[in-house]
Formats: C-alpha cells, sequence, structure tokens
C-alpha cells in the first residue's frame, strides 16, 4: 500500500494537513535534541522529510540514518537527499527488528507511523534500544482531539479518503488512515507504554488543537 501511494505521498500530505505538517516534523526535530555530529535515526521515515529536517541540525560531521519498509517511498527520499547534499543514509528495514546495533544513536524519531506498528509495545522497545541512555525518542503522531471532534470526523472519515482516491488513485490506502488513528492510544496511555519500554521523564505537547501530539522521552541509563 505504501508504495502504491509514494509518488502522490507528499502531495497528499500537503493537502490533508494545509501544509501543517512540515511544521509539525519541525516540532519533533526540535523534540529530538541533537546538535552538530550527533547521530540520529528516523523510523518510518517515509520520503524522508523528517529525516532531512534532523541532517539539518546534525551537520556537518553528524549523520541521519533513515529506515523503512517501503522502497518506493526511500527512493523518493534518497532523490531528496541527494538534491540538498543531505548527510543522510535510507536503509530498508523493520521497525520491530531495527538492523542497528545497541546504543548506536544520540535520538531516534518516528512521524506519522507508529499507529500503523503491529506492535507498539514492540516498536517503542526497539527505538529505545538504539539510542544512547540519555538521548530522546521522539514519537509524533495523529490522535483523536478532545475538542473538534465534529470536524475531525468530517475531515477524517470523508475528505480524506476523498482525496486520496481524486488526488493517489487510492481511496483504500486514505479509508486506512482514520481506522488507524483511532486504534492508537490516547496520549496518556503512549506516555506510559513509553516509559515501560524504557524511557524516563516522557512529556507531551499537543499540535493542531490535539490532532497530533508529539511524545518524547529519555533513554534510561
Amino acid at each position: 500500500m505504501f508504495d502504491r501511494i509514494a509518488p502522490r505521498y507528499d502531495l497528499l500530505n500537503r493537502l490533508m494537513t494545509a501544509g501543517m505538517d512540515l511544521s509539525w516534523r519541525q516540532a519533533a526535530a526540535a523534540c529530538a535534541d541533537v546538535s552538530a555530529g550527533g547521530r540520529a535515526l528516523d523510523v518510518c521515515t517515509g520520503t524522508g522529510d523528517l529525516a532531512l529536517m534532523l541532517a539539518d541540525r546534525v551537520t556537518p560531521l553528524g549523520e541521519v540514518v533513515g529506515v523503512d519498509f517501503a522502497e518506493e517511498m526511500l527512493d523518493r527520499a534518497r532523490e531528496k537527499a541527494a538534491a540538498r547534499g543531505a548527510r543522510c543514509t535510507f536503509v530498508a528495514g523493520d521497525a520491530l527488528a531495527l538492523p542497528f546495533p545497541d546504543a548506536g544513536f544520540d535520538a531516534a524519531t518516528v512521524a506519522f507511523g507508529a499507529r500503523n506498528w503491529a506492535d507498539l509495545d514492540a516498536g517503542l522497545r526497539e527505538m529505545a534500544r538504539v539510542v544512547r541512555p540519555g538521548g530522546r525518542v521522539v514519537v509524533l503522531e495523529i490522535t483523536s482531539p478532545e475538542r473538534l471532534r465534529a470536524f475531525y470526523g468530517l475531515w477524517f472519515d470523508r475528505v480524506v479518503p476523498l482525496l486520496g482516491r481524486v488526488v493517489a488513485g487510492d481511496g483504500s490506502a486514505y479509508s486506512y488512515l482514520p481506522a488507524s488513528v483511532r486504534r492508537f492510544p490516547a496520549p496518556r496511555e503512549l506516555a506510559a507504554r513509553m516509559a515501560a519500554a524504557g524511557m524516563d521523564d516522557v512529556r507531551w505537547r499537543p499540535l493542531a488543537a490535539g490532532i497530533v501530539q508529539v511524545h518524547h522521552g529519555r533513554v534510561r541509563g
């Protein structure tokens, strides 16, 4: 499914969020708390937008690795990185069995991918495993807001699948989106599960009136 929608993925993201998804990713990059010379991992990197934002923070001596299982997405991420001369490496891999050694990164992020994992807790544990003690794990995800419920339901149940059909020619992929959001835990529960996966000082901040949340925690020593 993700390979199918890769050619229109960025365009759909901009349309679905009125371009705000880029500022949300910037917020996630800031929460990663990496600086020049650092090493960061972006899980479920897709077409690489968040990975490139992390690269802006760790250059010129740092490194960013993006991992995803959709090769078509990775091809587009590599094209973006090459066009910008960014120090990013994009590799195929499974978020539930990351192909990296323990404690090899200063931070790990995931943007709009955690809700797709077959096992959320395993994915969180893997992110904590590959980050050094004291490093950050950041989860940016769509959630069901307490406010704007009527707008939220109309947008995700009707407008988003319609955009998927018209723009990407794949309504089924974008009908999947609202279903995956509803299965995802509420912010407080996600924070508890991050703590159970090996993180301390877990905090979160609502974006877009609570439709999106950015969580971050420090890997336990």
